[in-house]
């Protein structure tokens, strides 16, 4: 069964850091593109970043745009998200998703361009 798992989240301070990870089981994801969304309450999913396969195209939302990273070890089977100088608005459940494609150097932050979705991770930044 394919399936992405996230771990990761947690409550910390504003101006804190955290990495998320994003795991596949029952597929590899050398040759999928990966995204990380956001929602928070009363909000739409939002594309955070994203990383195509060859890892060599990234893209961030400006909110997050100099603050968090997204990179990937194919090795591992695993994406992660770091996340620093975070903010109280960055406050939502993180979700990773990932699509196979053949465009090895591209990748969306447009959420129904995903196949495979995790089940998300808890992100609190409060004082």
């Amino acid at each position: 069964q394919s399936q992405l798992v996230e771990s990761g989240g947690g409550l910390v301070q504003p101006g804190g850091s955290l990495r998320l990870s994003c795991e596949a089981s029952g597929f590899t994801l050398d040759d999928s593109a990966i995204g990380w969304f956001r929602e928070a309450p009363g909000k739409e999913r939002e594309g955070v970043s994203c990383i195509s396969s060859s890892a060599i195209t990234t893209d961030y939302a400006d909110s997050v745009k100099g603050r968090f990273t997204i990179s990937r070890d194919n090795a591992k089977n695993t994406v992660y998200l770091q996340m620093n100088s975070l903010q109280p608005e960055d406050t939502a459940v993180y979700y990773c998703a990932a699509v196979r494609t053949d465009l090895r150097h591209s990748c969306s932050r447009y959420r129904l361009m995903y196949r495979y979705w995790g089940q998300g991770t808890q992100v609190t930044v409060s004082s």
